[in-house]
């Protein structure tokens, strides 16, 4: 991940972001004339005051930057211009990692910008680079603690004890409150995916999905939507070897019986590979992500799926 002289930082977002622990052995590069910086009102003063104290009234948002640092300069001015604009949401504050070693060191920062979520005195969220101003919004919408998302997380927890029809319903008053709350959207997505297919795709399109693990959740749902809404006698499906046991998996999926379209999605790939456009190995790559890699049915059929494909 970390890769160039003097030892830059390419981040999973694409964007650039410098190692402090070379950038620190480099002692012959002369740094910039502090002079010349001009100073800032989020800059910290007192961490403990100004951040874990703070951070037990309301979010702090803590960009730990150096003057040297390039995406520190593309992304300090997004940053200021989101905590001037939030009313109180949350609170900016600046830490110089050049005048912050410790605290550098403490929250283990090795790339900057680094960016950290504080609430009650705990980093709950964070991410490195200088992302452009919509997906810091997107991550703000997310990591700032709201209403919209407290239902989130209690629709979380009552699908965790089986509270399905409670789940439905926090996720619905989420949405209302918030129609761009991509967890929400996608979670009740899932939720309504085998009955409602085509509105569970409707769910996934009406939000911005910037994380590349919600990505592929979200495409997985479209595509398991698109195979729901065939009946039979899928007059639509092409012909070929592998027909018979397409539709077999497609029936095994509207009684939501995910192992069984697996091994017939699986036994497709076997013997017509390429049938429906890929349709089988694109169905089985859909139902893993929804499900997550540990989970016990992905467990079992992704070596069979594995094996299958090579």
């Amino acid at each position: 991940m970390y890769d160039g002289h003097p030892t830059i930082h390419h981040c999973d977002d694409g964007e650039t972001a410098f190692d402090l622990t070379v950038i620190r052995s480099w002692e012959s590069t002369p740094t910039p004339d502090k002079k010349s910086i001009e100073p800032m009102a989020f800059e910290v003063q007192n961490f403990q005051e100004d951040v874990l104290d703070k951070s037990r009234e309301i979010p702090v948002v803590v960009d730990f930057w150096a003057p040297w640092c390039g995406p520190c300069r593309i992304l300090g001015p997004v940053l200021e211009e989101l905590a001037a604009d939030n009313g109180e949401a949350w609170k900016l504050v600046k830490v110089n990692t050049d005048e912050n070693q410790e605290l550098s060191i403490q929250y283990g920062i090795r790339g900057i910008p680094a960016v950290k979520m504080f609430v009650d005195g705990e980093v709950v969220d964070e991410f490195t680079g200088a992302l452009p101003k919509h997906a810091v919004e997107q991550w703000l919408s997310r990591a700032v603690p709201s209403k919209s998302q407290n239902l989130v997380d209690e629709a979380r927890q009552a699908i965790e004890e089986g509270r399905n029809d409670s789940a439905k319903k926090l996720l619905e008053t989420a949405l209302s409150e918030d129609a761009g709350n991509t967890a929400a959207a996608l979670m009740l997505a899932q939720h309504v995916l085998f009955d409602e297919p085509e509105r569970a795709r409707q769910l996934v399109e009406s939000v911005e999905i910037v994380d590349p693990v919600l990505q592929q959740v979200g495409g997985g749902i479209v595509v398991i939507s698109r195979l729901l809404a065939m009946n039979p006698p899928f007059d639509n499906l092409p012909g070929g070897t592998g027909k018979g046991s397409y539709i077999r998996a497609i029936e095994a999926l509207t009684q939501e019986q995910v192992a069984q379209a697996l091994e017939a999605f699986i036994e497709v790939i076997s013997t017509d590979r390429y049938y429906d456009d890929d349709g089988a190995r694109k169905a089985c790559l859909a139902l893993f992500s929804m499900l997550g890699e540990q989970h016990p049915v992905t467990r079992e059929y992704r070596p069979q799926f594995n094996m299958a494909l090579y």
